[in-house]
């Protein structure tokens, strides 16, 4: 009494079920190679300091403008760049929950 397939499902079924899950996988490949490519932009100090990093969470560039140097106030620089810094990656983090809901840890 063997029904064909795996544990009585459907060759036909089982097949189906492989390519669509290849094609779920593919999406994901695609879209995070999107992801990967795409600028994010993030400014602090009111347009002082900005960062623009890549969806694969590597820093492309870092602008300052020169009003915000001072020697005297090095510490207020720095701070300016890390939250621009982390704003961007919260910005990457946003797009990867939305482009790429199904992967672990998003």
């Amino acid at each position: 009494m063997a029904y064909g397939g795996f544990g009585g499902f459907g060759g036909g079924n089982m097949q189906a079920l492989m390519r669509q899950a290849q094609k779920m996988q593919e999406d994901m490949q695609r879209a995070r190679a999107e992801l990967d490519e795409t600028e994010f932009t993030a400014r602090s100090g009111g347009g002082m300091v900005e960062v623009v990093m890549l969806g694969n969470k590597t820093l492309k560039k870092v602008s300052i403008k020169q009003e915000v140097v001072d020697p005297d106030d090095v510490e207020m620089l720095e701070d300016l760049i890390i939250s621009a810094f982390n704003d961007a990656l919260s910005q990457i983090n946003k797009a990867e929950k939305e482009k790429l809901p199904n992967l672990p840890g998003m």
